[in-house]
């Protein structure tokens, strides 16, 4: 398992399930530790706490960023969060989904589209996308170039829509009017699977609303 390294960016990959509609299915998720030596941001703390706690080593954990709150990007949020005291960061439009999981336990702070969060020296800009859920959050750091996207974009497309509480019209125009006018060669870092650029996805945004998923 990699620990604190000179990159900006740690990147775990963790295993487990995702529940919605009463169905269940084995998922890989990136976990993503954005910040320098001293201080980190751990976006989505997905499965596996301890694996996620070697990753970020002695730093200090400023918050844990849930891009949404699906069950497997939260599922050891409050874990993590009283290990590291930090809060817990979701974008209220969540709550209901949040609560499916964690009922007696609320998110500490709200996200809101255009703030701007900083650990390490590294700013992430948060863009609210809905779509995949009602309040999924992307977050941009512009000095590197990177953009993280939950499960709004992929390599291949945008994040399913076919579950309770998700639009696909919905998710075609955030991904339209927000992550496409960001600069081609920035890197998207995914909440699954491979990265990818805004670049290489834009083309084929008409084939996408043509297959209608």
């Amino acid at each position: 398992m990699p620990g604190p390294t000179d990159s900006p960016i740690d990147h775990v990959v963790t295993s487990g399930t995702f529940n919605l509609d009463g169905g269940s299915f084995d998922v890989d998720n990136n976990v993503w530790i954005i910040g320098d030596d001293r201080e980190v941001f751990v976006i989505d703390a997905a499965h596996d706490a301890d694996a996620i706690t070697q990753a970020v080593g002695d730093r200090t954990v400023k918050a844990i960023v849930c891009t949404h709150a699906h069950d497997d990007h939260i599922n050891q949020a409050p874990a993590l969060a009283d290990r590291f005291d930090a809060p817990i960061l979701l974008n209220p439009a969540e709550q209901v989904l949040w609560d499916m999981t964690w009922p007696d336990r609320k998110p500490d702070q709200e996200l809101s589209d255009g703030q701007t969060l900083t650990a390490g020296g590294i700013d992430l800009r948060v863009l609210q996308t809905p779509g995949h859920s009602p309040g999924s959050s992307c977050l941009y750091a512009p000095e590197l170039g990177i953009v993280f996207t939950g499960d709004t974009l992929f390599h291949g497309g945008p994040g399913a829509t076919g579950r309770s509480y998700s639009s696909f019209d919905t998710i075609i125009e955030s991904i339209r009017t927000t992550l496409l006018t960001l600069p081609a060669d920035t890197r998207v870092r995914t909440g699954h699977g491979d990265p990818t650029t805004i670049g290489d996805e834009a083309p084929h945004l008409d084939e996408w609303i043509r297959n209608g998923s």
